[in-house]
């Protein structure tokens, strides 16, 4: 289930869903990611996340595909949001629901390495400077390298 939406989420309830009528999975990992106040020093008042509707989810797709090729999951949920948000706001959420938690584990890890580097989102800081896009970091795209290599 991929959703990206303006409207904030419930955490508890995403999981209760994914889990609903399945009692074979023995493991559920989440991730949730919030928006900081600062970055590289800089005091952060608002971040805006824009995206390509249609495209967007369609890549996002396309990595829940990929965990799914490689780990034997019962049940992955992704959700981006996009809009202007604050300090503290949710931006995204990834849970993942597997017989075990080895899948579970690095699925989500997976999951979230590729959201970052390879998900058509385009983020602006706002800051006491001005707004600016913020580009992905090198360790980012080190991160979701590692798995390539298995």
């Amino acid at each position: 289930m991929v959703r990206v939406q303006t409207e904030d989420f419930e955490l508890g309830l995403e999981i209760q869903q994914l889990r609903a009528g399945k009692s074979d999975i023995g493991a559920v990992a989440a991730f949730l990611g919030t928006v900081r106040d600062i970055h590289h020093d800089s005091q952060i008042s608002a971040m805006e996340l824009e995206h390509y509707p249609g495209m967007t989810e369609r890549a996002l797709e396309a990595i829940e595909a990929k965990a799914r090729a490689r780990w034997p999951l019962d049940g992955v949920s992704i959700i981006h949001r996009v809009g202007v948000l604050q300090p503290c706001d949710q931006i995204v959420m990834v849970a993942v629901a597997s017989r075990h938690r080895h899948a579970a584990f690095e699925a989500c890890e997976y999951i979230m390495d590729y959201l970052k580097t390879c998900a058509p989102f385009w983020k602006k800081e706002t800051t006491p400077a001005g707004a600016h896009w913020v580009d992905a970091r090198e360790s980012d795209f080190d991160a979701a390298a590692r798995w390539d290599k298995d």
